[in-house]
């Protein structure tokens, strides 16, 4: 988990001057949430919502744009030095806690309407269950869980997307060690990560056995950002892998609420 953090925090310089991240036109005030979360999450406006893992603030930042009371989680103190800084700056009022997600409660007392947590999360804890725990203690009775992560299929494939060499389910760390980052495959860094694969049935039995009730579970064959090799856009916002075209299910969302 050191490792892991390390990699976060070198990385931060470069996805704050990314393309990928475009922060030049976030602070003139692009939402920089994809349409599909935003369909999800639907009407945020004085609702109160918890942002897990949510790197330097730009989606918290969105959300508190549109009137949502957004208080973000992250492990890096760097990224949420900056998201305090960027919130300031847009003259927003959302409230940032660094800690490791699963320690949440131990530094968020208040409960929320909304959990939301997205893309390239839960590859990062090696166990669910400590997660899952975190956000049945942070939902109001009746507040709603809004997951959205890329899908374990794609996580079983070499880099490269040429042959399957891990498992679908955790079977241990994948350790790797990469070159740049996925915003700006040039950084001049090189990080070594571990990281878990969770199917589908791993997260669902969390969530269940936290108490919550899981309502809808969807998968996408397209991912709303290019980070996988030969991302072609086929319509606005929507990439697919132009070796596989809509074969692989890219994308996967739940769902939940806490019962009453």
């Amino acid at each position: 988990m050191n490792q892991n953090l390390d990699a976060w925090n070198q990385r931060l310089e470069y996805h704050l001057k990314s393309d990928f991240y475009g922060m030049g036109s976030f602070l003139a005030g692009r939402d920089s949430l994809p349409e599909y979360d935003r369909l999800l999450l639907g009407d945020v406006k004085g609702k109160s919502l918890l942002h897990m893992q949510c790197h330097f603030g730009q989606d918290s930042l969105s959300l508190a744009r549109t009137g949502a009371l957004v208080t973000g989680v992250d492990f890096s103190e760097p990224a949420i030095a900056k998201a305090r800084e960027l919130n300031l700056q847009l003259g927003l009022d959302a409230d940032f806690v660094c800690c490791d997600v699963r320690e949440t409660l131990q530094h968020v007392r208040t409960s929320f309407d909304i959990v939301y947590t997205s893309y390239g999360t839960i590859g990062w804890l090696p166990e669910l269950e400590s997660w899952a725990q975190v956000i049945a203690g942070a939902l109001k009775p009746g507040g709603r869980l809004v997951f959205v992560e890329f899908h374990p299929v794609v996580w079983m494939f070499a880099s490269d997307f040429t042959e399957i060499v891990y498992s679908y389910s955790n079977a241990g760390p994948i350790l790797e060690e990469e070159k740049g980052t996925y915003a700006d495959t040039d950084a001049p860094i090189l990080t070594t990560t571990s990281t878990w694969n969770h199917g589908l049935a791993e997260v669902f039995t969390a969530l269940t056995q936290a108490g919550l009730q899981v309502v809808t579970l969807d998968e996408l064959d397209y991912s709303p950002y290019p980070v996988f090799p030969d991302s072609v856009q086929y319509q606005l916002g929507r990439y697919r892998m132009k070796r596989f075209d809509n074969k692989l299910p890219l994308v996967y969302s739940m769902q939940a609420i806490k019962p009453l």
